[in-house]
């Protein structure tokens, strides 16, 4: 009877330990995605910051090669030709804009992956908790039971009974009458 109580009791360390090392394993997961989402973040805006420099490259190669046509034209750089610069240079410097600002979008949503990563490893580590804790109480309760109880079962041999047989007759204890 000993052993069995031990055994269960055993068993129910072993399933909470499980339940709260599941709940740490999660979390440590979840910290881990959230570190390749940020990781993701920096790559990114070093990428676009890259792509900002070789569109600036661009555009100023573009520039410089209206300009040298202007002048090999024989036009001066006034009027159409310098608000046809302009209005690239204009044109250009959106381009820019455009791949920050794609960046900035793809930044945030990895980061709010990150966020959302490390929170589910937190609700993770609280599931395990309660997880835990509900392996513990009906361990714990299926320990006991009332009808295997030492208490009880001797209880039950100590209850006079109202008649012993001795031979072919039986004796009746003085209080059972003449039934």
């Amino acid at each position: 009877m000993c052993t069995l109580a031990l055994l269960g009791l055993a068993g129910t360390a072993l399933s909470v330990g499980g339940a709260l090392v599941e709940g740490q394993q999660s979390k440590q997961m979840a910290d881990y995605q959230a570190k390749a989402y940020e990781q993701q973040a920096q790559a990114d805006a070093q990428s676009a910051a890259f792509e900002q420099g070789q569109e600036r490259r661009k555009q100023d190669l573009l520039q410089a090669q209206a300009r040298a046509q202007a002048g090999a034209s024989g036009v001066g750089i006034a009027g159409s030709p310098t608000e046809v610069l302009a209005a690239n240079a204009r044109q250009g410097q959106l381009d820019l804009k455009t791949i920050q600002y794609g960046s900035q979008l793809r930044q945030n949503n990895l980061n709010t992956q990150a966020a959302i990563s490390r929170f589910s490893g937190k609700q993770a580590v609280t599931a395990s908790i309660f997880k835990a804790g509900s392996s513990l109480v009906s361990g714990l309760s299926g320990l006991y039971d009332p009808t295997k109880s030492p208490t009880s079962s001797m209880a039950a041999s100590t209850v006079p009974t109202r008649s012993v047989i001795f031979g072919s007759s039986p004796l009746r204890a003085p209080w059972a009458g003449n039934n």
